[in-house]
């Protein structure tokens, strides 16, 4: 099987380093000294259960990838989900399974209307960046990717059957667009948080739980008005956020640290956007996106 992971960052490097231990071709994308790094020296991965360096079959960029995709997985941000995806028209066969694991709920309906493949829905509970090229820093013991789709039964059986044999904890939930939201509504309020106070998680929940739970609930209400129940997860969040390390943040806050480019639009604007469009409120977020998207335009 030919697996392409797109995006070698915390996600995408950290999933691919335990596919590189099956007998299956991997195919890292990536470009400049991070792809040079990998081809050099491996792709090392840094964790509590110990480091490792994995070996990909090749790295290259996804203008220069040739022959067919049989498994794609996105690990992409999510602004340059549609710029890959056009740049891999030609390697996409409507056999192709694609699974994006970037931050986001609305996926699967945007990669519907770009390419003829078959998507699932994917997302990943995780905590790991790109240190420097060729190493990726995982932190805490989090692992957990959810995916699947209730038209793709068997293409999700065999994404799943890869990630047991790789060893990545993984489960394929009967209500996958309910689990996709669950991990939305805590990577959406405390990437807004931790970005608007500049602060790690754990210390938002320290130092402004008010905040964290009044925007809890504005984003459980949109998901609530769409049909989607997830009001109890509200607790878990604020738990989760409590245990995290000291040091941990989201990577919106580390991108907007680093002056790069933000998902503000996707966790944050898509919740005021879609409140404005279902007439319910949400003064929390919509005064966190316009100070974040000020920020970002800065």
């Amino acid at each position: 099987m030919r697996i392409v992971v797109a995006g070698i960052g915390g996600v995408g490097g950290y999933i691919g380093a335990y596919l590189c231990k099956l007998e299956d071709e991997v195919i890292f994308l990536a470009r400049g000294n991070h792809a040079m790094e990998i081809k050099a020296h491996g792709l090392k991965v840094q964790e509590d259960g110990g480091d490792f360096t994995a070996w990909p079959d090749n790295v290259m960029t996804a203008e220069t990838l040739e022959d067919e995709i049989d498994l794609l997985l996105l690990c992409v941000k999510s602004y340059d989900i549609e710029t890959v995806l056009t740049e891999l028209s030609n390697n996409i066969t409507p056999s192709t399974i694609i699974v994006p694991f970037a931050n986001g709920v609305e996926h699967k309906e945007k990669i519907d209307a770009l390419v003829n493949a078959k998507v699932l829905q994917g997302a990943v509970y995780i905590l790991a960046h790109k240190e420097a090229d060729g190493l990726i820093v995982k932190k805490g013991k989090v692992f957990a990717a959810l995916f699947g789709d209730a038209q793709y039964i068997k293409e999700t059986a065999l994404v799943s059957s890869l990630f047991d044999k790789a060893g990545l904890r993984h489960k394929t939930p009967e209500n996958i667009e309910e689990a996709i939201w669950k991990k939305y509504l805590f990577i959406s309020a405390f990437a807004a948080l931790t970005s608007y106070f500049d602060i790690s998680m754990r210390k938002v929940y320290e130092q402004h739980k008010n905040w964290a739970e009044t925007l809890l609930q504005e984003i459980a209400d949109v998901a609530e008005a769409k049909g989607i129940h997830i009001q109890e997860e509200i607790e878990k969040a604020l738990k989760t956020a409590s245990s995290l390390p000291e040091d941990a943040s989201s990577s919106m806050h580390l991108d907007f640290q680093n002056g790069s480019k933000t998902e503000v639009e996707t966790l944050c604007g898509y919740i005021v956007r879609e409140g404005q469009r279902l007439r319910l409120p949400t003064p929390i977020m919509a005064k966190i996106y316009g100070v974040l998207k000020t920020k970002q335009s800065a």
